[in-house]
C-alpha cells in the first residue's frame, strides 16, 4: 500500500530532496504524505487506517496536516490520525475561508502563504470554484491539487462559479509544465473518455488513452502540468464560457 515518489531539486549539489507516497483511501480518493527526512506531511486524510498503516511502515514522524478543502473525504480521518500520535504536536492546515467547516485547524491561510516541512516550503495557490476554501500546495516542483484539477479533468463546481473554476485552472497552467500534479481523484480513465468526447482529433488524448487502456489498473497520480495543458479539457478551454460549457456537459456525461 502506498506507492513512493523521490524528487530532487534541479541543483545537484543541494541535499534537499522529498519524498512522496500516494496512499489509496476510500473508494478512489487519494492520500498523500509528503515526506523530509524522516518527517511527513499528510495531504487530504480521507481515512485514517491505510495513512497510519504506512506511516508506521516507513518510520515517520507525522508533524502536518495539509487539507485541501474541507469535503469529508478529504478531512475524514483528521481527527482519528492526530488521536494516533498523541505525544505529537500535529500542524493542521487548510484555508481561511473554511475556519467555520474546520474548527480543529491550527493554522489558516490564504493565496501566496506558505508553511513549512523541516526544510521545504509549500507555496499555497487559492483555487475557488469546487469550493470556496479549496487551495492546492505548490512544494519542489510538485503540485497537491484535491479536487481543483484531475488527470484529464477537473472538480465539479459546487460552491463557486464557473469564472471562479476557470481562473483557478489558469493559475495551474501557468505552474511550470513540468511541475507534477498529484489530484485527489483516480477518476483519470472516466476523464479520458470524456475529453475523446470534447476533442475527438486531439492525438494527445488518444495516446494517453491507449496507453492507460494497456495497463487499466495503473495508478495515474502524478500527472504533470504539460500533460494537463495536452490533455484535459478543462485547462485546454478557451475562455469561462467554453470551460463553463464544458463542465456542464461533463455533469451529465
Amino acid at each position: 500500500m502506498g506507492r513512493s515518489y523521490t524528487h530532487r531539486p534541479p541543483d545537484p549539489g543541494s541535499i534537499i530532496f522529498m519524498r512522496v507516497i500516494a496512499v489509496p483511501c476510500l473508494k478512489d480518493n487519494f492520500s498523500y504524505l509528503v515526506v523530509d527526512g524522516t518527517y511527513a506531511a499528510c495531504v487530504d486524510p480521507g481515512e485514517h487506517t491505510p495513512v497510519g498503516t504506512v506511516i508506521e511502515r516507513e518510520g515517520i514522524t507525522l508533524s502536518a496536516i495539509w487539507l485541501t478543502h474541507h469535503h469529508w473525504d478529504h478531512v475524514g480521518g483528521v481527527d482519528q490520525l492526530v488521536a494516533l500520535y498523541p505525544n505529537q504536536s500535529i500542524e493542521i492546515v487548510a484555508h481561511t475561508s473554511d475556519r467555520h467547516r474546520l474548527p480543529k485547524v491550527t493554522h489558516y491561510v490564504d493565496d501566496g502563504e506558505s508553511v513549512s516541512l523541516g526544510d521545504l516550503r509549500a507555496t499555497i495557490i487559492h483555487n475557488p470554484g469546487h469550493t470556496l476554501g479549496a487551495i492546492t500546495y505548490v512544494i519542489e516542483g510538485c503540485a497537491f491539487t484535491g479536487d481543483t484539477l484531475f488527470g484529464a479533468g477537473c472538480g465539479r463546481v459546487f460552491e463557486g462559479t464557473m469564472e471562479m473554476m476557470f481562473a483557478s485552472m489558469q493559475k495551474l497552467a501557468k505552474l511550470p509544465r513540468d511541475t507534477r500534479v498529484y489530484f485527489g481523484h483516480e477518476y483519470t480513465a472516466s476523464n479520458l473518455r470524456f475529453a475523446a468526447h470534447v476533442e475527438p482529433d486531439n492525438v494527445e488524448v488518444q495516446a494517453r488513452a491507449r496507453a492507460l487502456a494497456a495497463a487499466p489498473n495503473t495508478q495515474t497520480t502524478p500527472s504533470t502540468i504539460a500533460l494537463e495543458l495536452a490533455t484535459n479539457p478543462f485547462m485546454r478551454a478557451k475562455d469561462a464560457n467554453e470551460f463553463g460549457a464544458r463542465r456542464k456537459a461533463k455533469d451529465s456525461f
